[in-house]
């Protein structure tokens, strides 16, 4: 009986094992993708709270949704919290708006500085803190070592994977 389109057919004999390699290493390169580091993204205020207590400062009287002034979209980006620590005796009042990412934090930076004026009593000891995509603002003068904390924490929660 002839090969036709109707019989039988007969297998190559590398073919079976050209299959199989092609398989393998399908299948090992999707593990390779799945074994991929997410892409670093920034903290949420927990991991922002961890870095700033990492260095020595502290925080407390958290409240989330409060911009300092009457902007709801910022309202949705704010939290006010109270810290000190370090050669900062007292505690000041803290707002961080926490932006999605780098395009609304420039779209978005202007209206924390409109927002501030709603806030701090002294416009020249205003204290501000740009770490993309967050921006952290309050009264100052801040106690020199604290300042200092404050920008490291808030660098360093900005790159956190």
């Amino acid at each position: 009986m002839s090969a036709g389109a109707s019989g039988p057919t007969r297998e190559h004999p590398g073919a079976r094992a050209a299959l199989l390699l092609l398989t393998i290493l399908a299948l090992a390169g999707c593990a390779g993708v799945l074994e991929t580091p997410p892409a670093a993204t920034p903290a949420d205020f927990p991991g922002i709270a961890g870095e700033l207590a990492r260095r020595g400062i502290s925080v407390d009287r958290i409240a989330s949704g409060d911009a300092g002034c009457q902007d709801p979209e910022l309202a949705r980006t704010a939290i006010r919290f109270g810290a000190a620590g370090l050669d900062q005796a007292s505690t000041v009042t803290l707002y961080v708006y926490i932006f999605r990412d780098r395009a609304t934090y420039d779209r978005r930076r202007q209206a924390v500085d409109a927002c501030a004026r709603a806030y701090v009593t002294d416009p020249q000891a205003l204290g501000s803190i740009d770490a993309s995509p967050f921006v952290l603002v309050g009264q100052g003068p801040w106690a020199p070592r604290f300042a200092a904390a404050l920008r490291a924490g808030m660098t360093a929660a900005a790159a956190l994977p």
